[in-house]
C-alpha cells in the first residue's frame, strides 16, 4: 500500500491589497473638492492675466493718443514704436503695428479706465477687437461684452451672434409677450432677456411649400445649430412630445427645459402667418405641461408660437388675456429649394447638352 504524503495544511489566502484612498474616509470627497478648487484657481489666475494684459494695452493706447494730440506724432511713429517693443521685448506677443492700432483705437473707444477695468477687461482682447471692428453704437458693445461674461462666448460665437443682429432681435425688439401680465418679477424680465422676437435658421435647407413636421425634422437634425440660435441655457427633450389628456393624445412640436430660468418650454412651429387659435393652442399644452410634466419646484411652463409671420396687434390681441406665459415670434427661413432633383429623363437631356457643348 501507498502510503499518500501527507496534506499542507491550507494556508489562509490574504485578502488583496486595497487601495490607499478605499481605506481613507472621506477621500473620494475631498479629491472632487480639491479638484473644483485647483480649477476655480486655474480660472481665477487666467482672468487675472487677461485684465493685466487689456489694461496694459489700454493704458499703450492712451499713451499713443496722449503724444501724438500733444506732440503731434504722426501715424508712421507707430511702426517705429512697434520695431522698438519687438525688440526689447522678443519673447512677448501683441506689438505688431497692426495691434497698436488697435489699443490706440481701444483707449479712444472706451476713454473710461473704470469702465474697462470692470468690463472690457473681463473678455479676451480679440474679443474686443471683433466688437471694435463690427460695432459703432457703444451701448450694443456693452450689451455684448456683458452676454460674453455671462455666457462665455469663444470668438466664433461672439461674430455670429453680431453679425446676425442677436442685440436688435433680443435686447431691442418690441416683443409679442404677455411675460409681464402672467409672470412675477424678476423672472418675467428673465424670460423676456431669454426670448427672442425673430429666430434666424440660415443653415437649414428646406423645399418650397415644406410643411410645419419638415421644418422640426430639419431643426432636430441640426440640433447643434438650432440651440446656437436658441441661445444659452436650453436642453433638448423631445420632438412630438407626447401628452395624454382626458383619454386623448396630443404632441408638443417642440419641448425643451431652460436651467436657468427652472421651466420647460415649448414650441409650436407655424409655416404660415400666426393666428389666434395658435395661442389658444398653445395655452392648453402649458396648461397640460404644467400639471401633468413639470416638477413642483420649477418655474411654470412657457410656450412660444414659432411662425412665418406675425400682425403684432393680432399678437397682442391674442395673448393679452391668457393666463398663460407665452410669446409670438418669427422663423426668418432660408430661401428655399424651387424644385427637388431633376428627373432622370431630365438629367439626362442636361448631360445631353454638356456633351454637345
Amino acid at each position: 500500500m501507498i502510503e499518500m504524503p501527507p496534506k499542507k495544511k491550507q494556508e489562509k489566502r490574504q485578502p488583496a491589497r486595497q487601495d490607499a484612498k478605499e481605506l481613507l474616509a472621506g477621500y473620494e470627497e475631498f479629491l472632487v473638492d480639491l479638484k473644483a478648487h485647483i480649477r476655480s484657481a486655474q480660472i481665477k489666475a487666467a482672468t487675472a492675466v487677461n485684465r493685466e494684459l487689456i489694461e496694459l494695452y489700454w493704458q499703450i493706447g492712451q499713451g499713443i493718443l496722449l503724444h501724438q494730440k500733444q506732440q503731434g506724432w504722426g501715424a508712421k511713429v507707430i511702426d517705429q514704436l512697434a520695431r522698438d517693443l519687438i525688440l526689447e521685448f522678443p519673447d512677448m506677443r501683441g506689438f505688431s503695428p497692426r495691434n497698436l492700432k488697435y489699443m490706440r483705437a481701444f483707449a479712444e473707444t472706451w476713454p473710461d479706465k473704470e469702465f474697462v477695468q470692470q468690463l472690457a477687461a473681463q473678455i479676451p482682447w480679440f474679443h474686443n477687437c471683433i466688437l471694435m471692428d463690427k460695432l459703432k453704437d457703444p451701448d450694443e458693445r456693452q450689451w455684448y461684452i456683458q452676454q460674453t461674461i455671462r455666457y462665455g462666448w469663444s470668438r466664433n460665437v461672439l461674430r455670429h451672434h453680431i453679425e446676425t443682429r442677436l442685440y436688435q432681435r433680443q435686447a431691442k425688439a418690441e416683443k409679442s409677450t404677455n411675460f409681464a401680465a402672467t409672470l412675477p418679477p424678476p423672472h418675467s424680465d428673465l424670460v423676456e432677456q431669454t426670448i427672442k422676437d425673430e429666430y434666424i435658421f440660415d443653415f437649414l435647407t428646406l423645399r418650397e411649400g415644406a410643411h410645419e413636421r419638415e421644418l422640426e425634422r430639419a431643426l432636430v437634425e441640426r440640433i447643434r445649430d438650432f440651440l446656437l440660435e436658441l441661445g444659452a441655457g436650453f436642453a433638448f427633450l423631445g420632438s412630438q412630445y407626447h401628452l395624454e389628456v382626458g383619454g386623448q393624445d396630443f404632441y408638443i412640436d417642440l419641448l425643451f427645459y431652460h436651467y436657468q430660468l427652472r421651466c420647460l418650454i415649448a414650441i409650436d412651429l407655424k409655416m404660415g402667418e400666426f393666428q389666434p387659435a395658435d395661442a389658444g393652442q398653445m395655452n392648453f399644452y402649458l396648461s397640460a405641461l404644467d400639471d401633468l410634466i413639470r416638477h413642483k419646484s420649477d418655474n411654470p411652463s412657457v410656450g412660444m408660437v414659432l411662425c412665418k409671420g406675425k400682425n403684432r396687434t393680432v399678437a397682442e390681441y391674442a395673448l393679452r388675456d391668457l393666463n398663460k406665459p407665452m410669446g409670438v415670434a418669427t422663423a426668418k427661413l432660408p430661401a428655399a429649394l424651387s424644385k427637388a432633383l431633376p428627373s432622370p429623363d431630365e438629367l439626362q437631356r442636361l448631360l445631353d447638352e454638356a456633351d454637345d457643348a
